[in-house]
């Protein structure tokens, strides 16, 4: 019996302890608030922006060409982006509706793209531009009310002190000069940086985790303590492509809806209860590429964004500026235009949650305390059954207009006897139903 006790409560030390390890991160409240309005942005824009846009071949072109890292590193003494205007890009961004801004800080390629004291090879120091960019597209975010977050890379293709992975095994770097312990130093001094003299930080957005094999010990709970310690409100999300770890607050798919696999980078990931973001390229690439002008048209982006916030998530959607600092012209244009639709239906993206009904091919539904919006992007019926199974719909009409659509309640949905289409981007029904 006494040993049987003694096994009882060595299993339940185990549990207890299980459980309070599974609970170590428990978010401030001023976190849960800045998830909140995370949620309700539901729009952002990404920047990749480095030393590879004078290559004009991509953000991976260090790796794809195997360019030993001492050669790369002399493109640092020609990158002068003369036209690069913090204040331009925020407002151009800010005339698409977006409500936030990610920037590449570091990406693959190790070059800094602010003043960091942790390495020479960052964009004042090796640079004849001798300017500090991120600072200057924070302050500009500040007058402007954006958000700003920063993408930060975990592996490094020219640091001789990182441990080669799976990527960038043709830069040169010796084998005998590995140094973990080193590394990880280094990329704490950075966020360091970042979150103490960039102002307000909304959001860290790692990536790289996938560059080592899964037993590759990252140090991630103490990175991401500093990282809540230093700014208790700043957003963590890494595109590790698996389901979230603890001290992640958003969960990031690349190129992909939530829950779909499509781009081959979701499939040991199920979605999560955190605020969702899902992030894809505006043309092809991510970096800027010269030869890429196959630029998704405005309406297919907008279908995108709508699709997204249709499946609970943000889409962060990415451009690449050129390597005089200015955002590509089509890719302005698209802002615009979808700028242009947000200031007639943003109401029914900004604030909203997924709707109640599944998605669809004809469209998705997005919710506002007791308003569903319907959005109709694929229909060429004039009727509609949207399967509302245990909700009263009091009153339909098309968004844009106020007009009346007729309905028919049922058991298990609601028919909608539709007018003439008032917009082929998205045509939005709105339900007001019973709370």
């Amino acid at each position: 019996m006494r040993v049987a006790y003694r096994a009882f409560i060595f299993l339940m030390s185990i549990v207890v302890a299980t459980t309070a390890s599974a609970q170590r991160y428990q978010p401030t409240e001023e976190n849960l608030q800045s998830r909140k309005e995370f949620q309700d942005a539901k729009f952002g824009v990404f920047i990749h922006w480095g030393l590879y846009a004078m290559l004009a071949s991509g953000e991976w072109t260090m790796n794809n060409n195997n360019i030993d890292y001492k050669d790369y590193a002399q493109l640092a003494g020609g990158f002068y982006p003369s036209k690069f205007n913090a204040d331009e890009w925020v407002s151009q961004i800010k005339a698409s509706g977006a409500k936030y801004i990610c920037i590449t800080s570091r990406h693959h390629d190790g070059f800094s793209m602010w003043n960091t004291n942790a390495s020479d090879f960052n964009i004042v120091k090796a640079t004849p531009f001798k300017r500090d960019v991120l600072k200057e597209l924070a302050d500009a975010c500040q007058r402007q009310g954006m958000r700003l977050h920063f993408y930060y890379s975990h592996l490094d293709w020219s640091r001789t002190d990182y441990p080669v992975g799976n990527t960038g095994k043709g830069t040169g770097r010796p084998a005998d000069e590995v140094n973990w312990d080193s590394y990880y130093a280094f990329m704490n001094s950075q966020l360091k940086e970042l979150l103490t003299g960039y102002g307000r930080v909304g959001a860290i957005w790692f990536d790289g985790h996938w560059d080592q094999n899964k037993d590759f010990d990252w140090q991630l709970a103490e990175q991401y303590k500093m990282i809540h310690d230093l700014q208790p409100q700043c957003l963590i999300g890494n595109n590790h492509h698996i389901t979230p770890i603890e001290g992640e607050d958003i969960q990031i798919f690349e190129r992909d809806m939530p829950g779909e696999n499509k781009a081959g980078f979701s499939g040991e990931s199920s979605v999560s209860e955190l605020p969702l973001e899902t992030c894809e390229t505006m043309n092809g690439m991510w970096g800027y590429v010269i030869a890429d002008k196959n630029y998704k048209s405005s309406s297919t982006l907008i279908q995108y964004l709508v699709r997204t916030a249709g499946m609970n998530a943000n889409l962060l959607l990415n451009i690449g500026p050129q390597p005089d600092g200015r955002l590509p012209q089509m890719a302005v244009e698209r802002l615009k235009k979808i700028g242009e639709w947000m200031n007639v239906y943003g109401e029914t993206i900004y604030g909203t949650r997924g709707g109640p009904v599944v998605p669809h091919d004809w469209g998705v539904t997005t919710q506002k305390e007791n308003r569903i919006f319907v959005h109709i992007m694929n229909l060429q019926d004039n009727s509609l059954f949207v399967p509302l199974k245990g909700v009263k719909v009091k009153k339909a009409f098309v968004f844009k207009n106020k007009k009346a659509v007729e309905f028919k309640n049922s058991r298990d949905g609601i028919l909608l006897q539709l007018p003439e289409k008032t917009d082929d981007v998205d045509y939005v029904i709105e339900l007001a139903v019973k709370k």
